[in-house]
């Protein structure tokens, strides 16, 4: 049986293997992509693996990401017994491999199927620039896009047999989705957006499955925010209000688009009629596949727009009520298979349905199209890589960090702080990687509380890295009014100091 299902997608699993092997070039010389984000990732996986505690480094409360992706990584380091960071590159190839693995399957069950298609959409996502990036750090992304996938297949399943069980399924995994990351929110959205246009489901029925499906899919955030309030007060951690405008949002939103098209930065003054439309031409194909062309509601297809859909317009919106990072590659990247795959399933069924002197026209040109946007994707990735060929994944791991003498005394010497004493930085995450030790920020002078504390401290150290200035943090020429301090060691990048 199993010997039948590889050889039946046989080109998915080449495609897979394929991306692994582009994924470890990127890898290759640093290893794995380690930001701020991923160390709390770190930290918290080995916390859970040693303590059994949801704490991240300086035995603070994790609460600004969800629970199980470091779960998920303490699961791999207790299997394993080696440390994320070191088995990093070979679990992400693995997770992108899967993701192309399961694409190949939705591809597969298509409508129109066709072979030609598959295989230029299984190599757009292998040599996705955008996808590389996301698999080349440590990041949640990168299991929260397997979750989408195999979301896809569970609900493909459930429009077949409308059953509780297979309803069931769908929410549970929904449901990981969400503790994976907090925008798997949207699955919900587009489990429920599905479920309600379902015209086979009488309308008892389908109020008694979305209730189901809702209170399944928000049973672990549910559980996990509860935590976070116990813990921190608070759901998420602090969040403020946004500095972006909607008209902003989709601007950069649309930036996005172009990237993934492989369009250039000429054409980002098109990105929010890019994003505007994009957005109205999936609105439009659900809706006519819901209400006009039924026998098109119960494919993959349609679950691919009905997520995009609501992934887009959650992202835009939350970006426009709450303040986080600018809506880039990253925030984006989950929705970028579904975006592949709605901007094209419909080009070999209008090629089937030409005369043959015009479908081989039709063909001729999709083939130039797909050789150029492979080419484009190509392109991009060379680029890249002959960047980071030389000096690693853009993080921690970089050269930037490992060659700097700041980063090279901090690993050497990681005793060099006497117990007892506080440490105060200007890059907690850093710090942690390459010392292992918790510490505090440098307090802002507008916050008082932590000011005070910092006062109150009768000796402790202070670490700046020059590479990383913050200038909202108490500057080291003002800590000097404070504290006493003694110069341990000073380098180009950075200095130690003790008071």
């Amino acid at each position: 049986m199993l010997k039948n299902f590889l050889i039946r997608h046989f080109d998915a699993l080449i495609a897979a293997i394929i991306g692994f092997f582009v994924l470890s070039l990127f890898t290759k010389y640093g290893g794995i992509g380690i930001s701020p984000d991923s160390v709390m990732y770190i930290s918290g996986a080995r916390n859970i693996y040693a303590h059994q505690v949801f704490f991240y480094f300086g035995h603070q409360a994790l609460v600004a990401f969800p629970l199980f992706y470091p779960t998920f990584l303490s699961t791999i380091l207790f299997i394993t017994g080696i440390d994320p960071v070191i088995i990093g590159p070979t679990l992400n190839g693995l997770l992108f491999a899967l993701l192309i693995f399961l694409s190949g399957i939705v591809m597969e069950r298509f409508i129109f199927p066709s072979k030609w298609y598959k295989w230029f959409i299984l190599l757009a996502i292998a040599l996705s620039p955008s996808l590389l990036e996301i698999y080349s750090m440590l990041w949640s992304e990168t299991l929260f896009m397997v979750w989408t996938l195999v979301f896809m297949i569970a609900y493909k399943r459930y429009m077949s047999t409308h059953s509780l069980r297979s309803l069931m399924l769908v929410a549970g995994i929904t449901a990981l989705a969400c503790v994976t990351r907090y925008a798997g929110v949207t699955l919900i959205g587009a489990g429920g957006l599905l479920l309600l246009f379902d015209l086979n489901l009488n309308i008892r029925k389908k109020i008694g499955h979305i209730l189901i499906f809702g209170l399944i899919s928000i049973s672990l955030l549910v559980t996990n925010l509860v935590r976070n309030s116990l813990v921190t007060h608070t759901g998420t951690g602090p969040r403020y209000k946004s500095l972006t405008s909607l008209y902003d949002n989709m601007h950069y939103a649309g930036t996005v688009l172009c990237d993934w098209l492989t369009l250039t930065e000429q054409q980002y003054g098109l990105a929010f009629t890019i994003t505007l439309l994009t957005v109205l031409a999936f609105i439009i194909a659900f809706l006519l596949n819901t209400f006009r062309n039924r026998a098109r509601y119960f494919t993959y297809e349609q679950i691919a727009l009905a997520f995009f859909i609501v992934y887009a317009l959650f992202m835009i919106i939350s970006a426009t009520i709450s303040r986080y990072e600018r809506i880039n590659n990253r925030l984006l990247s989950p929705m970028f298979i579904p975006f592949l795959l709605g901007c094209t399933y419909w080009i070999p069924l209008a090629i089937r349905e030409q005369a043959s002197k015009v479908r081989i026209f039709a063909t001729v040109i999709a083939a130039v199209l797909a050789l150029g946007f492979l080419y484009g994707e190509i392109k991009n990735d060379t680029q890249r890589y002959d960047d980071q060929g030389d000096y690693g994944v853009p993080g921690y791991t970089d050269d930037s960090w490992n060659k700097s003498d700041l980063i090279k005394l901090l690993k050497r010497n990681p005793g060099m702080f006497k117990q007892g004493y506080p440490i105060y930085n200007n890059a907690c995450e850093a710090f942690y990687f390459f010392t292992g030790k918790g510490s505090a920020y440098i307090p802002k002078p507008t916050d008082v509380k932590r000011m005070q504390s910092f006062d109150a401290q009768p000796h402790g150290y202070i670490v700046i890295f020059d590479q990383l200035p913050d200038p909202t943090l108490l500057p080291l020429q003002k800590i000097l009014l404070y504290k006493p301090l003694k110069q341990l060691y000073k380098f180009a990048d950075g200095g130690v100091y003790m008071w």
